[in-house]
């Protein structure tokens, strides 16, 4: 039996997670039905079904959850998010990207429509009260944001007010015009608990100590973090003239200087927005002390690349895993109980662990 976690809601006052969040295997289960099948999950551009008939299967955080999944974009140009588990026994309906205009199930000829209707299974005739709704593929909630498909499998809160207030600050850029940039896109193995990356991801307090190339294009002094449900946002200031976003007239955050926009949603997604587009890193639980973190590149402006707070992010990564796995290393000493928070520089975190203590206790 877990027992509740506690995070004061006055950080003056508030002590981290307990040092048992991160290496008691029975709460990293708990994790996955207490927060991540009750939150949204990055699926990717949705050109991973460019055309009408086209079916895209993916296992969602293989190795964690490992949900399979099949996005298909039916003859209406409607994009469907459903389970790619066939309803009669368990086969997984579509192997690879393919091109059709029904599913059918390789192991006995189930049928459905691109929408996850089942439509036709041989042999059934003399099935009493056959189909059932139960007989359709599952499918799951999906968002769209911009060309960016978000998912749930079963979440407890709307995704689109964070959408609306990541719109608030990008929604000047062409976020379709974004490209990916295959080169620039890499995973990264963290020998770490994936929630000290992103412990570690939500706070500026760090950026003096472990990035010195990063630290000399930031005004640490003017660093911002500002919170919200189920998302914050830092925001990064030049520290001279290096590259700035060029806002119009009517946007929130005219005539400052800032560099860098480093959005993070619940639980696990990072959206980057630089002056020349958008790195989006998705942090993929595995153990308790394995990580993957995936990077990709979305491209807006490459007159502007490796300048500014977005550039050296290789190097930026490697410092922030060296450090990560340092910790992960220090949490498991029997010394070790709890930490405090930084009142000014650890807003981020203490939101983060007050969310995860919340999810697992069943709180909405």
């Amino acid at each position: 039996m877990i027992k509740n976690f506690y995070i004061d809601s006055d950080i003056t006052k508030a002590s981290t997670l307990p040092a048992s969040f991160y290496r008691d295997p029975e709460v990293f289960e708990s994790i996955k039905n207490d927060i991540f099948y009750k939150s949204w999950q990055w699926v990717g551009h949705e050109n991973l079904v460019e055309l009408p008939h086209q079916q895209y299967p993916f296992t969602l955080l293989d190795g964690f959850l490992t949900e399979p999944v099949v996005l298909t974009r039916d003859e209406g140009n409607r994009i469907h998010c459903l389970s790619n588990v066939c309803t009669h026994r368990g086969n997984l309906v579509v192997a690879q990207n393919s091109n059709t205009k029904k599913l059918i199930c390789g192991y006995h000829g189930r049928k459905f429509q691109l929408d996850g209707t089942m439509e036709h299974m041989p042999e059934f005739k003399e099935a009493q009260d056959f189909p059932k709704p139960c007989d359709n593929l599952y499918k799951f909630p999906l968002r769209h944001w911009g060309p960016f498909l978000f998912m749930g499998l079963s979440p407890t809160f709307d995704i689109n007010p964070v959408l609306e207030i990541m719109n608030e600050r990008i929604g000047f850029l062409p976020l379709h015009d974004f490209k990916l940039d295959e080169s620039r896109s890499t995973e990264y193995m963290v020998h770490a608990h994936w929630a000290l990356y992103c412990d570690n991801y939500l706070e500026g307090f760090h950026i003096p100590f472990v990035h010195n190339d990063l630290n000399e294009v930031l005004d640490y002094g003017n660093y911002e973090t500002l919170l919200f449900d189920h998302m914050s946002l830092q925001i990064g200031y030049a520290q001279g003239s290096e590259e700035i976003f060029e806002f119009p007239e009517n946007h929130i955050d005219h005539e400052k200087k800032i560099a860098a926009y480093y959005f993070w949603v619940f639980p696990n997604m990072m959206f980057n927005f630089y002056p020349w587009g958008l790195s989006v890193n998705i942090v993929r639980p595995l153990d308790l002390k394995s990580t993957k973190v995936s990077f990709y590149s979305y491209v807006h402006d490459d007159s502007k690349l490796d300048r500014g707070a977005g550039s050296g992010l290789d190097k930026v990564e490697l410092e922030d895993e060296e450090v990560v796995e340092s910790v992960q290393k220090g949490v498991r000493s029997k010394f070790y109980k709890a930490g405090r928070f930084s009142p000014t520089r650890e807003k981020g975190v203490h939101h983060f662990h007050r969310l995860l203590a919340r999810f697992i206790n069943g709180q909405k």
